[in-house]
């Protein structure tokens, strides 16, 4: 099974992500073969980010919620940004 196989080849893809696949390969100056690549290659070979749900159960225990309450605006504004 240490053998290779042929070029992978995509058939019926629909018009619209053949066009689209095109238009970016010509923005990053590459054929469509090369940018279908590149992109197989991130999709595949990359490791991914962490999720929201990972970062957040990542965070240290750092203190209680009361250390974390908002405080009353003595003036008296009710928004902070406007």
């Amino acid at each position: 099974m240490g053998c290779c196989y042929g070029k992978p080849r995509s058939q019926n893809l629909d018009q619209r992500i053949v066009d689209a696949l095109k238009q970016r390969a010509a923005r990053h100056g590459r054929s469509a073969e090369a940018e279908h690549r590149v992109l197989l290659e991130a999709l595949l070979l990359r490791p991914k980010g962490k999720s929201f749900a990972e970062a957040l159960t990542g965070m240290p225990n750092v203190g209680q919620d009361e250390d974390f309450e908002r405080l009353e605006d003595e003036a008296g504004n009710d928004h902070v940004f406007g």
